[in-house]
């Protein structure tokens, strides 16, 4: 068993995520793509946005890769510095009038917006992480407030601190992958409009994200964790014995004889 095969496994059987945790690599040559990598245009014969292909990655257990000519979507490709900034960009017209209320914001905003330096980068390659023959910058997990409960725990575990996360109602495939790469650090992520519309993201899905520095530490989190069945998926509830029934609910106890566990009877 590979690595990443164990780091999935024991992911899997600790957060129950809903699709494979996903591992990403950031291409910095076509070498680096591996044979049974397919490619949008090439085995499609059409573009994908990013956020498709790692949909297409976590629920389909596909591998992808995407350089620029691949991509439909232009912000991956402006946060993954594989072209320069346009101006227009910059000068905030990619979310002004929708989006924001002047121009102004839309450029406070542009220039906010995590960004990789142009040229380093040629693309993006994403497979289930159970599956990856490729060492991975990071591993995405699509989770639920419960299955993130669990990652925040995990990932303290080792040293204690809590992570802290730009958050953004945009670009999710940025947000979760650029700041990861330039920190080194777990992020947070809120799935865009994007993600939901055009790649099924789910209205009780975030985003978790892990640098490949970090996966042993989130494991060794997550098997601490694992030994107190108090903080295991699903969680365990306790259960009120003997509630209050209502009125009518005792009436009818009383009439067919029952009683409470001490033999008196339910009022």
């Amino acid at each position: 068993m590979s690595i990443f095969e164990r780091y999935a496994e024991q992911i899997e059987k600790q957060i129950r995520p809903t699709s494979y945790p996903l591992a990403v690599k950031l291409l910095e040559k076509e070498s680096d793509i591996p044979k049974d990598a397919k490619r949008p245009i090439r085995d499609f014969g059409y573009c994908l946005s990013t956020c498709q292909c790692f949909s297409t990655s976590r629920r389909q257990g596909t591998t992808l890769a995407q350089l620029k000519e691949d991509m439909w979507c232009p912000e991956p490709v402006i946060g993954y510095g594989l072209a320069e900034t346009p101006k227009y960009f910059l000068d905030g017209n990619n979310r002004f009038p929708k989006d924001v209320e002047t121009l102004e914001a839309g450029s406070n905003w542009a220039h906010a917006f995590p960004r990789l330096e142009f040229g380093r980068y040629i693309g993006v390659l994403s497979a289930p992480l159970k599956t990856a023959n490729f060492d991975p910058n990071l591993v995405m997990i699509y989770c639920n407030s419960a299955q993130l409960t669990q990652l925040l725990l995990g990932i303290a575990y080792k040293d204690g601190h809590d992570i802290t996360s730009q958050l953004s109602g945009h670009a999710a495939c940025v947000y979760s992958v650029v700041p990861a790469i330039r920190t080194e650090k777990c992020q947070v992520t809120v799935p865009c409009l994007g993600d939901r519309r055009r790649a099924m993201a789910q209205d009780d899905e975030m985003i978790f994200t892990v640098p490949r520095q970090k996966m042993d530490n989130l494991l060794l989190g997550l098997k601490h964790i694992d030994e107190f069945g108090d903080r295991r998926i699903p969680f365990a509830y306790p259960m009120i014995p003997e509630y209050k029934l209502s009125e009518n609910y005792a009436k009818i106890a009383r009439m067919m004889g029952m009683k409470k566990g001490n033999g008196t009877e339910i009022r």
